[in-house]
């Protein structure tokens, strides 16, 4: 395996990979987001840095970390290769299909969409800077993200603390979610060997809220209210034939691994 810079190497994913990289006995270089960027060649370069829950209330920090840090990192650096990541959100807008090569509608009109307006356009950045650049879109991904502000960790905290989720998009309401785990394996396989130019790494299957929540109160006891007249949000589901083909991936299921989510979790909270 080459030299492996993770830029964005203390968020979720970015740690995630540099302890994958650890554990592999990988040489690496492990960069956050404000760290200054070396004068060397820095190998295959994974661009980790985005905001995810936070960009409706920093919309220009959003931009500065999906687009202008990007242009700074291809303006600046050396490196063999670079894998930017983006987000299977950039579907929300399509009715149902979620190909790679698909094309992807947005409206800057609505103040929602500059988080997939300003992935497109670090995609965009990325794959017409003539370097050697690749794109891979993310689902949502989850594991022991504790931290974080996100819906899963949202509801999986009310279930344990407050013994009670309400949620505020109907039954029907769907998305897909994939393992950190498997995300952080498929990406260095993509790093090291990847043909394709843009790869979406997900679980291939949506989950409803209403399934999602019935198993979250079987393992907590928790009681589940739907707010009234809440809206159905539905995301298309999302394509992974290319990776399925190319590297044989085959994700978890996050019901399957619910149990161990919500166990890790009250050992992290105490409780």
């Amino acid at each position: 395996m080459n030299l492996i810079t993770v830029l964005g190497a203390s968020g979720f994913i970015g740690s995630h990979l540099v302890a994958a990289l650890k554990a592999r006995g990988a040489e690496h270089i492990a960069l956050a987001r404000t760290d200054s960027l070396p004068n060397q060649n820095l190998g295959d370069l994974i661009y980790c840095i985005g905001l995810t829950a936070d960009f409706r209330a920093q919309p220009l920090e959003t931009v500065e970390a999906h687009v202008c840090r990007l242009r700074q990192v291809l303006e600046r650096c050396e490196f063999d290769s670079l894998t930017y990541l983006s987000s299977t959100r950039v579907y929300g807008n399509s009715i149902e299909t979620s190909e790679e090569s698909d094309s992807l509608p947005v409206n800057p009109n609505e103040p929602n969409e500059l988080y997939n307006i300003s992935k497109l356009m670090g995609e965009s950045l990325a794959l017409s800077s003539g370097k050697k650049a690749r794109v891979v879109r993310l689902s949502n991904v989850y594991g022991d993200d504790f931290s974080s502000g996100n819906f899963l960790t949202t509801i999986i905290d009310d279930a344990i603390s407050r013994h009670q989720i309400v949620l505020r998009t109907a039954p029907e309401s769907a998305k897909d979610y994939v393992s950190v785990d498997d995300v952080v394996r498929v990406l260095l396989e993509i790093v090291a060997r990847g043909s394709e130019r843009l790869y979406n790494v997900a679980s291939g299957e949506n989950l409803t809220n209403a399934k999602l929540a019935a198993a979250i109160r079987k393992i907590t006891g928790c009681n589940i209210e739907f707010a009234p007249d809440a809206p159905c949000v539905t995301f298309p589901q999302i394509d992974i034939a290319r990776i399925r083909s190319e590297f044989a991936f085959e994700p978890r299921a996050l019901l399957d691994d619910l149990s161990n989510l919500i166990a890790s979790y009250r050992a992290a909270i105490g409780r």
